[in-house]
């Protein structure tokens, strides 16, 4: 019979160090001894309804399951340099939470942690509600689904990432990443996408000023663009939009089809550019 460690209370540093095969209940992680790094070098544990308001707690953790559990605000960088690990419905505020992990699925959280998902590898996100200043810098083979995030600097630096069906506030989202695709979703904030290569926005709803500036590889199917001014400047594009642009500015090269832009802006270029624009709504004449 797998062991079970239920009830109890830690605050000692290292309290249940290298635990392994073992699940823990219903126990909490505090107190007046505030001892760090309670299940670090932890394998292959389950972790039940239990609540944690004591620093580095999984650490070097291989093979977890984090369930209905707490992680409060004074849970510093609770998951660092683990792996193989699910973590669900579960609620965190602990600031830098997931740090170098690999192959970890979340669902159904909520979490509120600046600088969360720096630098992980394998992560899988479904329907979830996050909050973090810099969201997942430097990340890569991520695959998100029924997201609701707010932030500032958001997808910064990653590589290969998939996102459907979610809905994303955050301004200079995905600014130098690679090989990004988002459907069915919402984009809204500030400077999007800028520097990036191979993003791929489809069945997309963009609102926000100057979206889309030096990309590279950049691709728009049946995309709504909402209060995005100055879009496309300096950028390769190949963009099929519905609605109204309120301004394109210099885009290099490609096409950019929209039902109509109110001002399309080709002057003052710092190199070539020979995008061709189009608007399926004739302008009228005056």
């Amino acid at each position: 019979m797998r062991r079970q460690i239920k009830g109890q209370t830690f605050d000692e540093e290292r309290a249940l160090y290298n635990l392994c095969s073992c699940d823990v209940v219903d126990c909490v992680f505090a107190g007046p001894a505030d001892g760090e790094s309670v299940l670090k070098e932890t394998r292959d544990i389950g972790v039940y309804g239990c609540s944690f308001s004591l620093r580095y707690p999984l650490w070097h953790a291989n093979g977890f399951l984090l369930s209905g559990s707490e992680l409060d605000e004074l849970t510093r960088a609770p998951i660092w340099y683990s792996s193989n690990g699910r973590i669900e419905n579960c609620r965190i505020k602990g600031v830098k939470c997931l740090r170098e992990c690999n192959n970890i699925d979340i669902q159904a959280s909520d979490i509120v942690s600046p600088e969360f998902g720096w630098k992980c590898r394998s992560l899988r996100i479904t329907d979830s509600v996050m909050d973090s200043e810099y969201f997942l810098f430097e990340s890569e083979d991520v695959d998100i689904k029924g997201l609701r995030m707010s932030g500032k600097y958001s997808f910064q630096y990653m590589n290969n990432v998939r996102i459907r069906n979610s809905v994303m506030d955050t301004k200079d989202a995905f600014w130098h990443s690679k090989d990004v695709v988002v459907e069915d979703s919402v984009l809204n904030g500030e400077y999007l996408g800028w520097f990036s290569d191979g993003l791929t926005l489809r069945n997309c709803r963009i609102n926000g000023t100057q979206p889309l500036c030096y990309c590279k590889n950049l691709v728009l199917e049946n995309c709504i663009m909402e209060n995005t001014d100055l879009a496309f400047e300096y950028s390769d594009v190949e963009a099929d939009v519905k609605g109204n642009i309120l301004s394109v500015k210099n885009p290099k090269s490609g096409h950019i089809t929209a039902d109509s832009i109110g001002e399309i802006i080709l002057e003052g270029s710092v190199m070539d550019t020979n995008c061709e624009i189009k608007e399926r709504t004739p302008r009228s004449r005056s």
